[in-house]
């Protein structure tokens, strides 16, 4: 008998793609990239038997059973979405604890969790933070996020999670006032500096070929969501890993002088719990489908 599984991630990468006529418009939306759009589409296609899509270039269009796939599936989709919703609230909340770093919290995660939320209104989830290590967090979690492959305990099934670069940032309208043109003028901008990434102007200096100088004016913060606050406000610039300035970055409240200096960071792991339940893989799930792509420029 026939496999008559629905690929409804497929699904739902169609519909995504049919409202926006877009392969990459979906793909933002989705927080996924092009490559994975044209896939799951592709294996649609490969289910139905029939092409959904006429590719042109810089463009895509519904065929006619496309057309009528779309104005079906998509209120099917919704009642089905609605119904899974309904019965989540009125099931007990569950609940999925997330150790990660405060900046990453306050940057990264906290500024996405509405959409989990939305998704699984069953399950709430608990953000604990934490600058140690994973293994001397303390309090026990569910799912962590930390930079780096080592030191993860045992007890953890570790993944890759986000790649992640270093880049300047400063406020609009700081530069408005005083211009970046070139990386010398740095020299007459005060530079702000988080004590819990201490070797990154040294590093990034290498990267621009820029000397290190005594008279450089700097400011010192205990965390990196200081310092970005403090580049909001205008009291200097800034180095940033992408992922926390990335928000702020796509918004406008920070823009990127030179986007071609881009350090290397190391990415970022995920690690669930062994004795996770459901939830904590439905959140590391969407965490994967989550992470998109970074900007920073």
């Amino acid at each position: 008998m026939a496999d008559l599984t629905l690929p409804l991630n497929a699904i739902r990468a169609f519909l995504a793609a049919a409202r926006h006529q877009s392969f990459t418009l979906a793909a933002q939306e989705l927080n996924v990239t092009h490559g994975a759009v044209s896939r799951q589409i592709k294996n649609l296609e490969d289910y139905l038997g029939m092409p959904l899509f006429e590719r042109r270039t810089r463009q895509v269009l519904l065929t006619e059973r496309g057309r009528q796939f779309f104005e079906e599936a998509s209120p099917a989709l919704d009642i089905l979405a609605n119904a899974a919703r309904r019965v989540m609230r009125d099931a007990p909340t569950r609940t999925v604890v997330i150790n990660v770093r405060p900046s990453f919290a306050v940057r990264w995660l906290i500024p996405h969790l509405s959409d989990f939320v939305e998704r699984y209104p069953g399950i709430a989830p608990q953000v604990a933070t934490s600058t140690a290590t994973v293994g001397k967090a303390g309090s026990s979690f569910d799912i962590a996020i930390r930079r780096g492959e080592t030191n993860w305990p045992e007890t953890l099934k570790v993944q890759r999670f986000m790649e992640d670069e270093l880049v300047l940032v400063a406020s609009p309208a700081l530069l408005q006032s005083m211009p970046l043109e070139n990386v010398s003028q740095l020299a007459r901008h005060t530079v702000l500096v988080s004590r819990s990434r201490r070797n990154d102007w040294e590093d990034w200096r290498k990267l621009a070929g820029l000397k290190r100088s005594r008279s450089q004016a700097m400011l010192h913060f205990d965390q990196v969501h200081f310092v970005l606050q403090a580049v909001m406000d205008g009291l200097g610039v800034a180095l940033s890993p992408v992922s926390l300035a990335d928000n702020d970055l796509r918004s406008g409240r920070l823009v990127c002088p030179f986007p071609d200096l881009r350090l290397n960071l190391a990415p970022y792991y995920l690690g669930i719990s062994l004795q996770a339940g459901a939830e904590a893989q439905l959140f590391a799930k969407w965490l994967g489908e989550y992470r998109g792509a970074l900007i920073g420029g």
